[in-house]
């Protein structure tokens, strides 16, 4: 029988334009997701699984698993590898980490994300350089297509098809900045209203500059156990009740089904609630962290991972659905708008936040009312070819 998993603790570097180095980012992630768990440390880290994206390109380092695993002092004599699929590769390095557990290959296992996106200004054509390599680079990238100009096209056919209106996007990054502004590891720390969204610098219409996720460098970590070594430490952890991961043709966006929507988060969607015995999501999840790179994402997002039917996102966050008291309190640290989005730390950062949900380690202003109990993680990479999601309960069964 598979094994139970949980999280038992986890810790972030501060996010946003920093001066450290790759380096210093694992060690800052690294010291406080120990700091936080008493009863282990470097020592009992059987294994240790590392989602990164692009150091070649950022940092100019390779083989960064090892690395990281020197630079803190662990041995991982069982199992280390870096893990990287684009803005999910926090996710796949939990989700190794998970399988690895529920196997019994493992008793602890450290998960990190890292990213060092920041060159300084003077880089700024060789970092955008590095985010076409996400998309298909010799039919896409090559002809300008770029995160902003993808998600405006999505946006685009979204209010066609179904009347979404801009302002509905705008309230997505007025609630998640909101959040943000009450988490002191977020990039981006400062409330703002509709207004301010609508006229920020336009980037690719309808898409303004207050509408993407920031060029962030940041890193998170999590201590992962098994069921039996969780209840020896803790009392309030955090299990991996469900897991779905779904990719269809669109690497190259002439493939893609769909232009205002993902089946694929469909899919990764309902294979984690059947794991996880969820049968109405609204219903039964009480907190979410998903991947507003956009603001039109998080509004797609509703949609497609079963919470409204396809057309109803705006409507969903226009009614205060996704706000704190909401149906379901969604991206309550601030989402990707809010925190910025060092890719490979994005995940990680996810499930971190749901986890101190659940203990209520969080400020009080973006605290879930009524002790959260079960929660959801969401990444889209690339293209959104790929989706992941993950569902977390403070109970294992």
């Amino acid at each position: 029988m598979p094994r139970n998993a949980a999280i038992v603790g986890g810790g972030h570097a501060d996010w946003g334009k920093r001066e450290a180095t790759w380096k210093d980012l694992v060690q800052e992630a690294g010291k406080a997701t120990f700091d936080d768990v008493d009863g282990l440390g470097p020592d009992d880290v059987e294994g240790l699984f590392l989602g990164a994206v692009q150091p070649e390109r950022f940092a100019f380092q390779s083989h960064v698993a090892p690395l990281a695993a020197e630079l803190l002092g662990v041995n991982a004599d069982k199992m280390i590898a870096r893990t990287e699929l684009a803005c999910a590769s926090g996710q796949a390095a939990l989700r190794y980490a998970w399988l690895a557990i529920a196997a019994g290959q493992l008793d602890v296992a450290l998960v990190l994300g890292v990213e060092k996106m920041d060159l300084g200004d003077a880089y700024m054509e060789e970092t955008q350089s590095s985010m076409t390599n996400v998309l298909d680079r010799e039919f896409d990238g090559v002809n300008g297509l770029n995160a902003p100009s993808f998600f405006s096209m999505f946006a685009q056919r979204h209010m066609h098809e179904y009347g979404t209106t801009r302002e509905q996007l705008a309230q997505v990054s007025v609630k998640n900045k909101r959040h943000a502004a009450n988490n002191p590891y977020a990039q981006f720390q400062q409330e703002v209203d509709i207004d301010d969204v609508l006229n920020s610098y336009p980037v690719a219409p309808p898409l303004c500059l207050l509408d993407c996720s920031g060029i962030t460098d940041g890193a998170a970590g999590l201590l992962l156990v098994s069921e039996q070594k969780a209840r020896e430490l803790t009392d309030t952890a955090a299990y991996v009740t469900g897991s779905g991961q779904s990719t269809m043709s669109g690497n190259s966006i002439n493939n893609l089904p769909s232009l205002s929507g993902w089946p694929q988060a469909t899919v990764a969607a309902e294979e984690a609630y059947e794991q996880a015995g969820i049968d109405d999501p609204v219903e039964e999840l009480d907190v979410a962290e998903i991947h507003d790179c956009f603001s039109i994402s998080e509004i797609i997002e509703y949609e497609d991972l079963g919470w409204v039917q396809k057309g109803e996102g705006g409507q969903f966050v226009e009614d205060g659905r996704s706000e704190l008291d909401g149906d379901i309190a969604v991206n309550p640290r601030g989402g990707l708008l809010g925190c910025g989005h060092p890719l490979g730390a994005t995940g990680v950062s996810q499930a971190l936040e749901v986890y101190k949900q659940f203990t209520g380690e969080v400020e009080s202003a973006r605290q879930v009312p009524d002790s959260p109990e079960t929660g959801l993680i969401h990444n889209l990479s690339g293209s959104g070819s790929v989706h992941s999601v993950m569902t977390l309960a403070r109970d294992p069964q």
